[in-house]
């Protein structure tokens, strides 16, 4: 048969892969081809299954498009392919040639056999049809026979070592698995033939397959089309511990290159996701803790070509939409960020349903942590070029306090740029956020009163973030209910700032933030518990969304003792007319 021309006409496209005219298209060849339905389950399972890297051993080449598929879209390290046909190695060649693949696909006009003794060329039957083409002359159709030289299956694991297998071989895999070590095997992709041998050969086929430990990928199986690989072991949890204020591994930056990072599949607190190395090892120091508990699992390394992040990126764990949580736990790796420069800081969402969206105090809050690039948020499997993860510097539990480097960083960098600007006194209300957000009953009167002693009433969430740091750089004496305001605060607090912090809930939260505030200023806040009651919504059991009723008495007892005002008199309690009319429908008391 005469060699394809050089530059042969582009009859078809599968994924990204030019075929080239040849005999053995037809107008409908050629139509599913384009329409990617040729060979459609070899070609889903084959792309779900192997990784970046990997090797991969193609028994039946066919056309060469499978292989080629595989080859540009899997990005695997290498393919090994097989054909006995020797009217399609010409073709296959320039299909590879016309796709740039030379270098990746090594093709072989062989019989790959796996028993023992193998002959050195078996009789090959060639039909009109390429696809009837086999080594068995099941039905005594007309066929040239040819003689194939034969390879052995051992000789080729040796020397390729292939991860995958994809094999359509027209009725050969019976004998095949009968006798093939499977055993350093990730995945197999394989077309059976029953009408070579049957419905009870295909049945040995499958049996062959899960006694060498492959599980059929029921997604993207059908009945003679299997993709099976074994079944993952995901990575043991790393017992390295919750950070450590006093340093540790929290203090520690590890540099990956190829690292697989994946987003959460669940709205489950604790869930598998994080960080892998390139061969799929759990990375401990890219675990994210809230108080004693990893949040991020270890995860099974995903199935299938993974997307692609370019160039160096810092690992910011997990993305909270929510300003309170991003504040107290999504900066928290941000110290490392004098490693840069960096193209990004890589995060994986808290809830996959939320959406990637970046608010604009996300961006804000990551410029005043001192990083001059850009979130982005991953989700879908990805490999990062260059990961860098430091661990844990900051978060909920006793990390609240900072680590050394983290704490010394803050100071350095946080919002240096800013210059303080706003009144030497200064309240921080919660009272124009909604109820659901949280916030102290009868906070209007607060302000009325610390108006009279000079105190000017902020609202955080109308402003930007360099403004709200400009206030709370400026301010002498601060007072605020217990919130994400005082997590802000603490990173940007003056020396000689005195601060007040009244408590709007019974809730943990308060010693956290008292315990934020202590170790980055370097002096402990004012904690003022004055609640008679607290109120919370129907069937909810969030501390954050109750609200608090103050006895305003001892309230502004406790501001008076601690100088924070002058106390002539004390604040008169709230009346029932006030709490009625500030109390939402569907709260009730504890």
């Amino acid at each position: 048969m005469a060699e394809p021309a050089t530059h042969p006409a582009i009859a078809a496209t599968c994924k990204g892969v030019r075929v080239p005219a040849s005999p053995f298209l037809n107008d409908r060849r050629i139509a599913r081809i384009n329409a990617g339905r040729y060979e459609g389950a070899e070609l889903n399972g084959a792309l779900t299954v192997i990784r970046p890297g990997e090797r991969v051993l193609e028994l039946g080449a066919g056309l060469g498009i499978v292989g080629a598929v595989i080859a540009r879209n899997a990005r695997p390290a290498a393919v090994l392919s097989f054909e006995a046909n020797p009217n399609l190695i010409p073709h296959i060649r320039a299909l590879h040639a016309e796709n740039g693949l030379q270098d990746v696909i090594d093709l072989r006009q062989q019989v790959l056999l796996a028993g023992p003794n193998p002959p050195a060329h078996m009789t090959f039957h060639v039909r009109n049809s390429f696809l009837g083409s086999s080594l068995i002359d099941k039905d005594n159709r007309h066929s040239t026979p040819v003689d194939v030289p034969t390879a052995r299956l051992s000789d080729v694991m040796a020397d390729f070592a292939p991860d995958i297998i994809v094999m359509d071989i027209e009725g050969g895999e019976l004998d095949f698995l009968a006798h093939a070590d499977l055993s350093t095997i990730r995945a197999v992709i394989i077309e059976f033939h029953p009408d070579a041998y049957g419905i009870d050969g295909m049945r040995q086929c499958k049996d062959a397959l899960r006694r060498a430990g492959f599980r059929r990928v029921n997604a993207v199986s059908t009945r003679t089309v299997w993709t099976c690989a074994r079944p993952v072991k995901v990575p043991e949890v790393a017992d390295l511990g919750p950070p450590d204020p006093a340093g540790g591994w929290s203090e520690k930056v590890e540099v990956l290159h190829n690292a697989i990072v994946a987003p959460k599949d669940s709205a489950i607190l604790a869930a598998p996701c994080g960080v892998q190395t390139a061969d799929g090892a759990d990375v401990p120091m890219a675990a994210h803790y809230r108080k004693l508990r990893r949040l991020t699992l270890p995860f099974a390394t995903p199935p299938g070509p993974l997307a692609r992040l370019e160039g160096r990126y810092l690992w910011g764990g997990v993305f909270y939409r929510n300003f309170a949580h991003f504040m107290a736990e999504s900066l928290s790796r941000l110290w490392a960020a004098d490693r840069g420069p960096y193209d990004g800081v890589a995060m994986v969402l808290r809830r996959p349903m939320e959406g990637r969206k970046i608010s604009g105090f996300h961006t804000e809050l990551v410029a005043a942590m001192g990083i001059d690039a850009p979130l982005s948020v991953i989700k879908d499997a990805t490999v990062v070029d260059e990961l860098v993860v430091p661990g844990q510097g900051f978060g909920l539990g006793a990390i609240a306090a900072g680590t050394p480097a983290f704490r010394a960083h803050v100071a350095a960098n946080f919002g240096r740029d800013i210059a303080p600007d706003g009144p030497e006194r200064l309240y921080i209300s919660r009272s124009a956020l909604p109820p659901s957000a949280g916030r102290l009953l009868g906070e209007a009167r607060i302000e009325t009163h610390l108006r009279d002693e000079g105190y000017i009433t902020f609202h955080p969430e109308h402003h930007d973030i360099a403004t709200q740091i400009a206030r709370y750089k400026a301010a002498r004496e601060v007072i605020a209910c217990d919130g994400s305001a005082l997590h802000l605060l603490a990173f940007c607090s003056r020396a000689d700032q005195r601060v007040a912090m009244i408590c709007r809930r019974r809730s943990s939260a308060s010693t956290l933030i008292a315990r934020h505030l202590t170790s980055f200023t370097g002096r402990p806040p004012t904690v003022i518990n004055a609640l008679l009651r607290q109120y919370q919504p129907h069937g909810v059991r969030r501390k954050r969304m109750f609200l608090g009723e103050p006895d305003m008495a001892a309230l502004s007892a406790a501001l008076r003792d601690a100088g924070f005002t002058s106390g002539k008199t004390l604040w008169p309690e709230l009346s029932l007319e006030t709490l009625r009319a500030e109390l939402p429908d569907g709260y009730a008391p504890l």
